[in-house]
């Protein structure tokens, strides 16, 4: 049977299917998704091999909890966040904050992780009020293309916006993350390249 291409308010049945555990619903959603996730993680992870690992860990962990998933939810958008989830545990294991900070301060012997308290939870929760600060549809447009790794055609069909105009929202939005990350510090500076570049 071929695969079907559209993805059109098949989420929830596809869904119902998956927690009876057949497997067809299963092929059918990682058709519908393994591409856009793969892209998503290789933006991020910038490694054919690491991207193709994290989508293979993410549908490996749709299957897992499979029974646990909630039909009223956006799917997509609940993939999306195991695959974020998991890029930031990827950047954690190779420990590129302490080779950033390193390398600004080569002379600083007490420059490493142990001095440099980051509180990964606390920069995501700063990164979220300051996405709840901006105006509703900039928001939107905004947790779309970051959140849910859609693109700015597929956001300008969803919400009767011009592709220009979300454009024009995503460049505000990352301008505005950019200045108040900076002023807040270095540290969250950095989250915000590594996480929502």
């Amino acid at each position: 049977m071929k695969l079907s291409e559209n993805t059109l308010h098949t989420d929830s049945e596809l869904i119902k299917k998956l927690k009876k555990d057949d497997l067809e619903a299963f092929n059918q959603i990682f058709y519908n998704y393994s591409s856009k996730l793969y892209h998503f993680a290789y933006s991020y992870l910038k490694s054919k091999e690491e991207a193709e690992e994290l989508v293979q860990d993410v549908f490996y962990k749709i299957w897992e909890k499979r029974k646990d998933i909630k039909e009223e939810f956006q799917f997509r958008s609940y993939l999306f966040s195991i695959a974020f989830n998991q890029i930031k545990k990827s950047f954690r294991s190779k420990a590129l904050l302490n080779k950033y900070l390193a390398s600004g301060q080569p002379d600083d012997s007490n420059s490493g992780m142990v001095n440099q308290d980051v509180n990964y939870s606390s920069l995501k929760s700063l990164v979220e009020k300051l996405v709840d600060a901006m105006p509703e549809k900039r928001r939107e447009v905004f947790r779309k293309s970051r959140f849910e790794g859609k693109n700015a055609k597929e956001i300008s069909a969803e919400m009767n916006l011009s592709q220009s105009t979300v454009e024009n929202h995503l460049l505000q939005a990352l301008n505005f993350l950019r200045k108040h990350l900076n002023e807040e510090n270095m540290a969250g500076l950095l989250f915000f390249w590594l996480f929502l570049k």
